[in-house]
């Protein structure tokens, strides 16, 4: 057996997975915030880690430039003619064994002398035959990373150069090369965490309208209240407006429907008592139940016919039509209807006047408008649209008219001033209904030819602007 549609829908389908919710706009802003942030803090503290470390880094090569500088102005002959230190160069302590400041001095015949805290250690092999300033990294005495700075000296009464070599250890400025690091780090962490909550706080107050919006849209869907009615910034009063008009659009829409039932009802209370009477009457008439019949479709004919315009007039978005267009396509099908009877119809107008209306409802107003002129006009009918604030088309024949006194009664439902034609006396009540529930009029009068002049006025809308 199958399984009813409803419990069908329900189950799960093979690997279609769980269904994703969609994520939060303020999770959207905040993570993309978060990220933005880190990725400009990262790169400035990488700037400015890199901006300290080179200073720290010259700061020591100047050191040593300034110490080798010292230790070469020194440099001299002892009584046995081995070129030796004289004097200690000043800022860096070279007597304490393995203080991590140390100068050799290697003379032209090859004897090695070294500062005292070189103690029995001598520095890496050094580089000789180089007039310039030389700098290299190596292994101290104790292991630890070195850095050496060494250039030839020509000693007075000297026949060849001696090589003055001076090493600092690189263990201090590691050290502080790392707490920089370190200090860094956690300066623009603090300062991205700190930002980022505040982002995270503004983006939070930011969309509270929304949270509010939607906390009165639900009371508005429990009944609680009839419109949003929220105090909202200048960015969102607009969405605001709008859905307090789309409720009020859907109000006033419910009202119609109800008003609509309660009209045919009581509308066809007395024709249905009328026609019970007439069939169960002995004999039953049946002139009187045909012509009941006839009011009951009628009266039906006419309320669904309001209904589908005020359907149609209460929906959002009413697009743009061109009265002188639909007019023509009307005027083209009447031209074949009333081929034999050389119906004459000239439509003539602006062709860039537009009115809010469904195209639908246009062509159902000219329809009845046209073909009630062609039914009475002996020879022409002229339909003319003039632009402006209200469109005003006017529909007008060469027929015998109205007098001034059937004007009102021919826009009642139902009534036909000729029983001789054709029809349901619905037409011009039912134009006038479709002008009335989009926001326009129907007015009846004579024309110049002396037939019938009906002028529908309908509200205009203005054309989009082109590229």
């Amino acid at each position: 057996m199958a399984a009813p549609p409803a419990l069908r829908a329900t189950r799960p389908v093979r690997g279609s997975g769980r269904m994703r919710r969609p994520r939060s706009l303020t999770l959207r802003l905040a993570v993309a915030a978060g990220l933005w942030v880190a990725a400009g803090l990262g790169a400035a503290a990488w700037f400015v880690t890199d901006v300290a470390v080179r200073q720290v880094e010259a700061a020591f090569d100047a050191r040593l430039s300034g110490l080798l500088d010292a230790a070469s102005a020194a440099v001299a002959t002892d009584a046995s003619g081995r070129a030796v230190v004289a004097r200690d160069p000043a800022g860096a302590d070279f007597d304490r064994p393995f203080s991590g400041a140390y100068w050799q001095v290697t003379g032209p015949d090859g004897a090695i002398a070294t500062s005292r805290s070189l103690w029995d250690q001598t520095l890496p092999a050094a580089v000789e035959g180089h007039a310039d300033v030389l700098r290299r990294d190596a292994a101290g005495p104790r292991g630890e990373p070195i850095g050496i700075v060494e250039r030839d000296v020509l000693l007075p009464e000297a026949a060849a150069p001696a090589h003055i070599a001076v090493a600092l250890s690189r263990t201090a400025t590691g050290a502080e090369i790392a707490r920089l690091r370190r200090v860094i780090a956690g300066v623009f962490a603090l300062l991205g965490i700190g930002l980022v909550g505040g982002v995270v706080a503004t983006v939070v107050a930011g969309l509270g309208p929304l949270r509010q919006a939607r906390r009165a849209l639900a009371e508005v869907r429990a009944g609680s209240r009839d419109r949003l009615g929220i105090a909202a910034p200048a960015e969102l009063a607009p969405l605001v407006a709008e859905v307090d008009a789309l409720i009020a659009a859907n109000r006033a829409t419910v009202e119609r429907a109800r008003t609509h039932v309660g009209n045919l009802a009581h509308a066809l209370k007395t024709p249905l008592a009328v026609l019970r009477n007439a069939l169960t009457a002995t004999p039953p008439d049946l002139p009187a139940a045909r012509a009941e019949a006839a009011a009951l479709d009628r009266l039906v004919q006419h309320h669904l016919a309001r209904a589908r315009a005020a359907a149609r007039a209460a929906s959002v978005g009413a697009p743009s039509v061109a009265p002188l267009a639909v007019a023509e396509e009307v005027a083209a099908a009447l031209r074949r209807l009333f081929a034999r009877e050389g119906r004459l119809i000239e439509v003539t107008g602006d062709a860039a006047a537009l009115v809010r209306v469904d195209p639908q409802d246009l062509t159902e107003m000219l329809g009845n408008l046209m073909e009630n002129a062609c039914k009475w006009a002996r020879r022409r009918v002229e339909v003319t649209v003039a632009g402006g604030a209200m469109v005003e088309i006017a529909v007008a024949d060469d027929g015998p008219g109205l007098p001034e006194d059937g004007c009102g009664p021919a826009l009642e439902r139902g009534v036909r001033l000729d029983e001789a034609m054709p029809g349901t006396g619905l037409g011009l009540a039912i134009v006038a209904d479709l002008a009335a529930l989009h926001g326009g009029v129907l007015e009846l009068g004579r024309a110049a030819a002396g037939g019938l002049r009906a002028t529908l006025r309908l509200p205009a809308r203005r054309a989009a602007p082109t590229a």
